[in-house]
This record gives structure tokens, sequence and C-alpha cells, in this order.
């Protein structure tokens, strides 16, 4: 792959400068150097560049089916992982797989972030899951399948409609502001 980018960078250059044309005007030896060392040092760098840099983030797949990436790493030096049991607190923000937001703790006046103790079933699997796999200060986005989320029945009224419909996959950006150990 780096020997195609370097292939392409050079042809680019060559046929971006007119360092190797003849002008009646411009034929010396130092508008030459001058021209070709300037189209040279794009190619350079183009070469240079490492391939990480070009890539997005790692897509890391769980065992149970959820897609994740790690969007901000945590600041702290040590980061806290929760356990089965402790009490975390995240910001989120739920998509439908279309991009239409269905929840977020900041929406509509919300400004807390949402609690809840890891393990107890108190919010849906793959956030619960996802969740346990965080370290607090850390960021993801979350591909969660239907069986994860809320399956074949959706969240829908006693008349038909639906805010989430059956077999729906969810997707969350979640960042773990907290966690701690619940009193005895």
């Amino acid at each position: 792959m780096k020997s195609f980018a370097a292939a392409i960078a050079l042809l680019l250059c060559v046929s971006s400068t007119a360092a190797f044309s003849v002008n009646s005007g411009e034929s010396d030896r130092r508008s030459f150097l001058t021209k070709t060392v300037a189209s040279i040092i794009p190619a350079a760098i183009v070469i240079a560049a490492p391939q990480s840099s070009l890539a997005g983030p790692e897509i890391i797949t769980l065992p149970s089916g959820i897609k994740y990436a790690v969007t901000k790493e945590p600041t702290d030096k040590k980061p806290v992982a929760p356990q089965k049991g402790d009490i975390v607190g995240i910001d989120y923000t739920g998509y439908l797989a279309n991009g239409q937001i269905f929840d977020a703790t900041h929406a509509g006046g919300k400004q807390n972030a949402l609690l809840f103790k890891i393990g107890t079933g108190s919010v849906i699997p793959g956030l619960d899951e996802m969740v346990s796999q965080m370290v607090v200060g850390q960021k993801v986005q979350a591909i969660i399948p239907p069986s994860l989320a809320y399956g074949d029945k959706g969240v829908c009224l006693d008349d038909g409609e639906c805010l989430i419909k059956p077999g729906s996959t969810l997707v969350y950006d979640i960042l773990l502001k907290k966690s701690s150990i619940p009193p005895p």
C-alpha cells in the first residue's frame, strides 16, 4: 500500500510541476531546483505519514454481538472499571439506526447522569454489558443488536405507535462519568 501511495504521489508531483518543462524565461538551474523541491516535499510528507493517522477508531466486537469504538480515552492514569453490583453514572444519547435520537440524558431539561446498578436489569442488557466493559472517563459509541435491546417487542404504545420498532438495532454514545461501590 505504501509503495502504491508513493507512486501516486510521485505521479501527481511530476504532473503538477512545470520543473521539467523548459520555458524561455525560466530555464535556469535555480528555477528548476526551486520548482522540483517544492513539488517533492508534499509527496515526501504523504509517503512518510503513518497509516494509522489515516485510519478511524478500532471497532471492537464483543461475544454478545455488541460492536463499539472508543471515541474518548479516560484522562485518569488509573481509571476505575465498574464491577457487578456497582452504581454507575452515565451520560448517553440513544439513536435509532436511521440516526433519529430517541432518548438522551441531556434532552428535555434533563441535566443529570443516568444512575443504575450494574447487573440488576435496570437498563437494557446491551447498555448494562457495554458499561461494564468501560472505565470511568471513557466515551464509546456502541451498536446494540435487537436481542440485547428491546427485541421483538420494541417500545410501543397501546394504539400501536412505536417509539422504537420491534427488532430495532440501537446506537448509543455513552460516557461513563462515575462508578462507586454501593453502601452495605
